[in-house]
């Protein structure tokens, strides 16, 4: 690759606070974009505020409660991903591809897995309170 199309691939040399607070701020864009376009992270994110009482009853521990918030945060996390893999498929063309149906299929299945470990982690969480087992 010749030196000029190498310099079109370096990354802005923003770095240390002015890196941090361009981070911060893409995020927060990123957040709200997910909020307004997004109806499933909506819905995860209004279940996250049922389940912070929730957590706090059902942990015994710090460590447990701890353990709740994150699993309820990593489904969040991939619905965003997932959300970015499908707005970059419709960036390049909202007509049917096989590859792009497979593609969102695959952010799609990434999203129920990390709501079945979820499920999984709050079940066993709650079983161990209600000491059913």
């Amino acid at each position: 690759m010749n030196q000029e199309a190498n310099s079109n691939f370096e990354k802005a040399s923003n770095t240390g606070l002015r890196h941090l607070i361009n981070a911060a701020r893409f995020s927060r864009n990123g957040l709200i974009a997910a909020f307004k376009l997004e109806s499933a992270f909506r819905q995860e994110l209004a279940m996250l505020l049922f389940a912070i009482p929730a957590a706090i009853w059902i942990a015994d521990s710090l460590l447990d409660f701890v353990l709740l918030m994150a699993v309820c945060l990593l489904v969040l996390v991939v619905e965003l991903l997932n959300s970015a893999v499908e707005a970059t498929i419709d960036r390049i063309g909202k007509e049917h591809h096989p590859i792009s149906a497979l593609a969102k299929d695959y952010g799609s299945a990434a999203v129920m897995l990390s709501l079945i470990i979820a499920g999984a982690v709050w079940l066993a969480m709650l079983i161990t309170r209600l000491e059913i087992l």
